[in-house]
């Protein structure tokens, strides 16, 4: 049977589905309505302009922590306006007292274990996808990006930023929030006077989470399938041409210690404009692109034989992300924007051996062209060229990827995308590099107005240079099926051995993997359980033409705690045949023997304790078999709260390897020093030293805000070797950016 059939079978599974999950939302939907104001607003969060009042606010909100049964003890009411610029909106927050917990004076703080409020947008009404704003009561922001339903913490995307102001201000008994959001900041369609909107409030006195619509316990806070409506007294139009333009400059200076080479010196500039082509659509245009504020990655303890994934961080490629980069899945992904500005290159070294590594491979320009074409379509498009590298002989290459996605029912959607990676000079090696790359890939996206169901099928089809290639495609499918008591789902998936995506984030090829899970929820009267519940997930991957290659059986027991802590117990077993020689510790060691199968099993804990505690900890542990021999690992994170101004936290990995072929241990440490002077000025500094690649990382980062999106950073890097701290290479950098609106 073809690897295709599955897929044919679950998409029109699929299909059933939806045809039968098209009922109305869960619970009644609340209302408010917007009245547009001629008088001006002064944002100082006293709510003494009559234009709150007008209209008919949103208020009643609901609990969803510790039950989602009742109204919230401590309410919640929201007061919209609008006039030509900007959509105002109010809040009064009512409290049990004053004793607020502020994580940090940080812009774009997280929500939990802290005092705040957030508001979710949605112009289009398709409960998919949603700008949020959101503010404390020391008048800290935070904006953001939910995509996808926001079914899960990977569709909130917090990297996103843009212009808009806000203002709190703590009273006797409750604290305001007054903000104004600039219509140019948002997307929408002219003529609708229907928006979709919700809020969630964060009350660390009383301990509680609650929504303005209410949203169940199972189901995640931010889930956009829980929205009320908020209408306008009339449809808010366009607020004229909008073109923004993002100038930086940097100077520098770097040397490579190991290389023996004489320091460097840098300047440069460059810059971002934003255009607005319709007011739900926007162009992004950027020359010379600089990325050397982007905070350095979290390096990781790997035991794996596999590349390990890190998420984007650069602001150019962050809005509309979902719409390029969530076709397929996490390990099945055929954009990957991380490949555009890196490569992987090789060459021979001093000894004549074929060697590759990865660089940092300049962007010369690039243009995004994306959002909503109107309430059914989203387009996007994205082209990006990068410099040619002599040294090693690579092209000069053209990254193009266009998306399209259509919206099916209410919440589901199917979605198109071509990526094409292509050369664009004569001169380079063609032994190690392509004259092109692509991949044209369909998605089908479910999600039920409850979201009780959800889903998603693919099919990817690579196209390459090698004609011999056999399999070049992808595909797969998932469903789940969330109640309140329990949640079942499944995921197949088949990744051909010529499926050849070079811009995408492909972990391994050629195998067909099955994925079913399934948890049971138990929700106690009374004592300080919140939930608990068992589960079990398993995972089986066979190599066509092979047999079974590995496997990974866990049964688990999650239990969730009125004060907000959680834990985990779980037992795991894994079987891993080995096809090559694996030294799972990466040093000289013996290296496992290739061409045999492992079967090993291990106990594993996390811990997470209540968050709105000046000092917490995140806990996990495995013990037990590992590969032939065994394994015990430790780790978390310790985290100290000094209000408002900051937090310093330890992370931490130790890793014993008890093989008959090695004896070793593996530390990872990485402090971070979190110091937030005002709500403009901030210092970061984050060290991380790893044995097991025998480095020690210092990253400090100034950034001072000195005006609405635009900024001063000066950063500082260092990198030793661990052993004797000799020093690698060292890099300060300085750059400047402003926001301009033409």
């Amino acid at each position: 049977m073809s690897y295709r059939s599955p897929v044919l079978l679950f998409t029109m599974l699929l299909s059933i589905v939806q045809l039968h999950a098209n009922g109305g939302e869960g619970g009644e939907v609340p209302s408010m309505s917007v009245k547009r104001t001629s008088a001006p607003i002064l944002l100082d969060g006293s709510l003494d302009e009559a234009a709150w009042f007008e209209g008919q606010p949103a208020k009643d909100f609901w609990e969803n922590f510790p039950t989602d049964s009742t109204l919230s003890p401590v309410q919640t009411e929201i007061y919209m306006t609008f006039d030509d610029q900007n959509l105002y909106i109010a809040a009064k927050c009512y409290s049990i007292g004053e004793d607020y917990i502020i994580s940090s004076l940080r812009r774009d703080f997280r929500a939990g274990g802290s005092d705040n409020i957030t508001f979710l947008i949605d112009p289009f009404k398709d409960r998919t996808n949603a700008f949020v704003f959101g503010m404390n009561p020391y008048g800290v922001m935070r904006e953001a990006l939910i995509s996808n339903g926001g079914n899960d913490r990977e569709d909130f995307d917090e990297s996103w930023d843009n212009r808009w102001s806000g203002v709190s201000k703590i009273y006797d008994g409750y604290w305001v929030c007054e903000i104004a959001i600039p219509f140019s900041t948002l997307r929408f369609k002219e003529g609708l006077r229907e928006w979709k909107f919700n809020s969630y409030r964060f009350d660390t006195q009383s301990n509680t989470r609650s929504s303005w619509h209410r949203i169940p316990q199972n189901q995640i806070i931010m889930n956009l399938a829980y929205m009320g409506d908020m209408v306008f007294e009339e449809p808010p139009k366009k607020s004229g041409p909008s073109i923004s333009v993002i100038p930086y400059v940097t100077g520098g200076l770097s040397k490579d210690f190991e290389g023996e080479t004489p320091s460097t010196d840098q300047f440069n500039f460059g810059g971002d404009a934003k255009i607005t082509v319709t007011p739900s659509l926007n162009l992004d245009l950027t020359i010379n692109p600089d990325f050397s504020q982007v905070e350095v990655d979290r390096q990781v303890v790997n035991l794996d034989r596999f590349e390990i994934f890190f998420p984007e961080r650069r602001q150019f490629f962050l809005e509309n992300a979902d719409l390029f980069g969530r076709f397929g899945e996490e390990r099945i992904n055929p954009f990957f924007s991380r490949r555009i500005g890196s490569a992987r290159v090789t060459y021979l070294d001093d000894e004549g051996e074929e060697t590759s590594t990865n660089i940092q491979n300049p962007i010369l320009y690039g243009a995004r062209l994306s959002g909503k074409a109107d309430e059914n379509w989203r387009v996007g498009l994205l082209n990006m060229q990068t410099a040619q590298e002599e040294e090693f002989e690579l092209p000069s290459y053209n990254f193009t990827v266009a998306a399209v996605q259509r919206k099916v029912s209410s919440r589901s959607n199917i979605g198109m995308i071509f990526v094409n990676k292509q050369a664009l000079t004569d001169e380079y090696n063609k032994d190690y590099y392509d004259e092109y790359n692509r991949v044209i890939g369909l998605d089908y996206n479910l999600a039920s107005n409850d979201n009780s169901w959800t889903g998603k099928a693919f099919y990817h089809q690579a196209i390459t240079q090698d004609d011999e290639a056999e399999n070049k495609f992808s595909t797969g499918a998932r469903l789940q099926y969330l109640k309140r008591k329990f949640s079942v789902s499944w995921r197949h998936a088949y990744v051909g051995e010529g499926f050849d995506a070079q811009v995408g984030f492909i972990r391994r090829k050629d195998y067909f993997r099955v994925a079913p899970e399934f948890r049971w929820y138990f929700y106690p009267s009374k004592g300080k359980l919140n939930r608990h519940g068992p589960g079990i997930q398993t995972e089986t991957l066979w190599n066509p033409g092979f047999g079974r290659s590995d496997h990974q059986y866990e049964a688990f027991w999650d239990f969730s705690f009125t004060n907000n802590a959680r834990m985990r117990w779980s037992l795991q077993n894994d079987y891993t045949y080995l096809f090559d020689d694996f030294d799972p510790s990466r040093s000289d060691a013996e290296p496992l023997l290739g061409e045999r199968g492992y079967n090993y099993t291990s106990l594993r804990f996390f811990y997470s304790s209540d968050s709105r505690k000046k000092l917490s900890v995140f806990m996990r542990g495995n013990a037990g078999q590992f590969f032939n021999g065994y394994s015990y690992q430790a780790g978390g994170r310790l985290t100290y709260r000094y209000q408002p101004f900051g937090q310093i936290a330890m992370d931490f990995t130790y890793t014993y390897l008890d093989l008959p072929t090695v004896q070793k241990s593996l530390v990872l440490v990485g402090p971070r020093i979190d110091i937030t002077f005002s709500k403009d000025v901030f210092l970061t500094t984050f060290i991380q030293y790893n044995s097991q690649v025998d480095n020690v990382n210092i990253n400090t980062r100034f950034q001072w805000r000195f005006a609405p999106v635009s900024d001063f950073f000066l950063v500082y890097t260092d990198n030793y070797i661990s052993d004797n701290f000799t020093v690698k290479n060292r890099a300060v950098v300085a750059k400047l950016t402003y926001w301009l609106n033409l």
